[in-house]
């Protein structure tokens, strides 16, 4: 199990590695493909995955990625808008076929994973993304690391019993100081790159510390979804850890605050 683990996370790794180094366009499709198959795990989970609210959800975000890449709606609300008529207009033609609960995951659904993820483009388009964005990962994945070690070594105080037994307070503080450590750290290596004075790499441990704790909310958050249906994972795209949302799912959350802080705060 162990082995299979290891291998399948070293197979991502080198695909993240090869989507966010070449960026652009091929970055752009690569995450709409994610966001496609995280939606089609989450539809999964409400039964419908292959319905016609399925279709209108993968097509919607099929179509927000494009006018991300090649701008052609006037704006964010537009695209908003239709696509939640469209969804209640299949909820309503076709009724009784679907449930209020189906046609609100439908909805959220695209925000949740196709809306969310893709601002981990949004990010390596920024000036100076091509470093930035790996503050992203940084503060997901390296966080849920150090929480791991931390929380084994002294882990005493239970953070959410109910929803990740295993995770503690300890846990959670020393993800948070190992995510702090990191950055400060990749932030000196790369400081030339980013043309960061002292008080920039500061900033940027700042931004990732508050990436950090949101990142946690993003695991519990889909742990919640995970207890509330009944299922241990979203699918088993990837051996020995689940599903595209199993693994992404603090990423989700934690791609849109690195964006947005580094958007203001870095390149002002």
């Amino acid at each position: 199990m162990f082995r299979t683990r290891l291998l399948s996370g070293i197979v991502l790794v080198i695909a993240a590695l090869a989507l966010i180094i070449t960026g652009g366009q091929v970055l752009l499709f690569g995450l709409m493909a994610v966001s496609c198959i995280g939606l089609f795990e989450l539809y999964r989970v409400f039964h419908m995955e292959r319905s016609l609210l399925g279709v209108i959800g993968y097509a919607g975000a099929v179509v927000y990625y494009l006018d991300l890449g090649f701008p052609f709606l006037p704006d964010f609300e537009m695209f908003a808008l239709g696509y939640l008529i469209l969804l209640m207009a299949a909820y309503v033609l076709a009724f009784p076929k679907y449930r209020v609960e189906q046609v609100f995951a439908g909805f959220i659904g695209v925000f949740y994973v196709a809306v969310m993820l893709s601002c981990v483009y949004q990010v390596r388009m920024l000036p100076a993304g091509s470093y930035i964005v790996w503050l992203v990962f940084l503060c997901s994945w390296g966080c849920d690391t150090c929480a791991y070690c931390v929380g084994v070594l002294i882990g005493k105080h239970k953070m959410a019993p109910k929803l990740s037994p295993k995770k503690s307070v300890e846990g959670a503080v020393g993800g948070i100081v190992g995510t702090i450590l990191l950055t400060i750290l990749y932030g000196y290596v790369f400081r030339e790159q980013m043309h960061l004075a002292t008080e920039g790499i500061f900033a940027l441990a700042g931004i990732t510390a508050v990436g950090g704790l949101i990142s946690m909310v993003g695991d519990l958050a889909a742990s919640a979804i995970k207890r509330n249906c009944g299922i241990k994972d979203y699918g088993t795209l990837i051996p020995g850890h689940g599903g595209i949302l199993d693994r992404f799912d603090s990423v989700i959350f934690t791609a849109p605050i690195i964006y947005y802080l580094a958007r203001f705060i870095i390149s002002g």
